[in-house]
């Protein structure tokens, strides 16, 4: 059983101030792996210190000289590769298949922010003005379990292409996985400062980051309730917030698509990492004299989904992250039944031979109203609704009915008409035709689905405070 009890703070690993612990459960087994110690207030404080000096002179430091930073840590996270995903696997039970895949954008994120600090102007002519680009300060930076340490390598490789310094409170129930990811940085040679780790609870930890009047802004990958509840929060003190929240993403089937190549697809696609993704398009609108013919090849789908050891290279859907997440999941299949959505596939209850861990039945419920909360809610786990729809006009506003609007799909042969549909869509990022990811372009939500972009240009901007030099 592994015992973490340290945080990452100035260049070194330290014992914390804090002394309650959490036990690590395996997904998968439901057996304890290990638990972490946690970091309180005290601990945050001496974070943020840290961060704060180092600001002074990091700050200061030229592109050629954060791009030698960003390198050292593509160097350092590149060679771990096989056992982030190892570890990832082991703890947050996502599939080896997404695993790889989520640490594999990991390690890109940084040859990628090199490529936007290269070609980004931090001083500008606007009208007869100088404009500078000026790095914020101390960025509190939180990040969620269902891809942690993907979300801690975009976020900080954002941060030092902005010369600010930070202070990450990961998932708790990722402290494996941030040990790891820490211990890279550590290896890479940064600033003392320029990073700091201290895991802890959210209303512990999460909080002092919110409440600390020396944190000038705070990015959150997670859930729209505590995104509403770090805004109120950041706003005493006018911090910046960037919040990329919950989702509900519609897949929108153009009865012009090929069925037998796009619902497959759209199976999958709705069981990426295991369902628990705010992007995974887990609302299929199809055609409504199409309903029979999708609700087949769904079920013929099902038939190849494997659900299982999240190890094996082959398996589609792994465990729910905790029993709790698992109970919510059930309890959502079961509103799905009372609300009289039609069961196509899976349903209550564990698969067959997977009683030990978190594992959910891949479940499909079919003829779905838009207005049921299986709709409406993110479930966040391998649940589809399949929502029939009368016409384009009827699927753009099935598509806009929800508070959400992070991701959407649309499939059609026809791209012109995809991207009409495209253009009257309430979401942050649109694939045409599959499942697509461009590093560099804006990625966050309309609506509730979260305020302010990341990645790219529009992900560094976010980061920066612009001053007009006027003379």
């Amino acid at each position: 059983m592994k015992k973490i009890n340290q945080i990452y703070v100035n260049g070194a690993f330290i014992t914390p101030h804090g002394t309650e612990t959490f036990d690590l459960i395996s997904p998968t087994t439901n057996e304890k792996l290990g638990e972490v110690t946690l970091g309180d207030e005290m601990d945050t404080h001496i974070a943020v210190q840290a961060a704060k000096e180092a600001f002074k002179t990091f700050s200061k430091t030229s592109k050629e000289e954060r791009i030698a930073y960003l390198e050292k840590l593509h160097h350092a996270v590149s060679k771990r590769e096989e056992e982030l995903i190892a570890i990832m696997v082991e703890e947050y039970g996502g599939t080896y298949q997404f695993c790889q895949a989520s640490v594999q954008i990991a390690i890109a994120t940084f040859p990628t922010m090199i490529e936007t600090l290269q070609n980004y102007d931090f001083e500008k002519t606007v009208g007869q003005s100088q404009v500078r680009m000026e790095s914020l300060g101390v960025v509190g930076i939180i990040t969620p379990w269902n891809a942690s340490n993907g979300f801690i390598c975009s976020k900080l490789a954002t941060a030092i292409a902005a010369g600010c310094t930070v202070v990450i409170k990961p998932s708790e129930m990722s402290a494996q996985q941030t040990q790891l990811i820490a211990t890279c940085f550590h290896e890479a040679g940064l600033p003392k400062g320029l990073f700091n780790i201290v895991n802890g609870l959210g209303n512990v930890v999460g909080a002092a980051i919110t409440n600390h009047p020396d944190i000038a802004k705070i990015s959150f990958t997670g859930s729209t309730a505590v995104g509403k509840t770090i805004a109120k929060g950041a706003v005493d003190t006018m911090k910046r917030v960037t919040l990329e929240l919950g989702g509900k993403s519609p897949n929108i089937i153009l009865e012009d698509a090929d069925l037998e190549t796009v619902i497959p697809m759209a199976i999958y696609g709705a069981y990426m990492n295991s369902g628990q993704a705010c992007i995974a398009p887990t609302r299929l609108l199809v055609p409504a004299s199409k309903l029979d013919q999708t609700n087949a090849l769904a079920q013929a789908t099902i038939a190849h989904v494997k659900v299982g050891n999240p190890a094996d290279p082959d398996t589609h859907v792994g465990p729910m992250v905790s029993h709790k997440q698992y109970e919510r999941v059930q309890q959502f299949i079961q509103i799905g039944l009372d609300e009289g959505a039609t069961l196509l596939t899976g349903g209550l209850g564990k698969p067959a031979g997977l009683e030990k861990g978190n594992f959910v039945q891949a479940t499909i419920f079919t003829n779905v109203r838009n207005d049921m909360r299986i709709a409406q809610e993110e479930i966040f786990g391998p649940v589809l609704s399949i929502i029939p729809y009368q016409n384009d006009e009827d699927a753009i506003s099935i598509a806009n009915d929800t508070t959400y609007g992070l991701a959407a799909y649309i499939s059609s042969p026809d791209l012109a008409r995809a991207n009409r549909i495209a253009s009257q869509i309430d979401a942050g990022r649109i694939c045409i035709n599959g499942f697509k990811h461009d590093p560099q372009a804006p990625f966050g939500g309309f609506k509730q689905s979260g305020i302010g972009r990341e990645f790219g240009t529009y992900g560094l901007d976010a980061y920066l405070e612009p001053k007009a030099i006027l003379s």
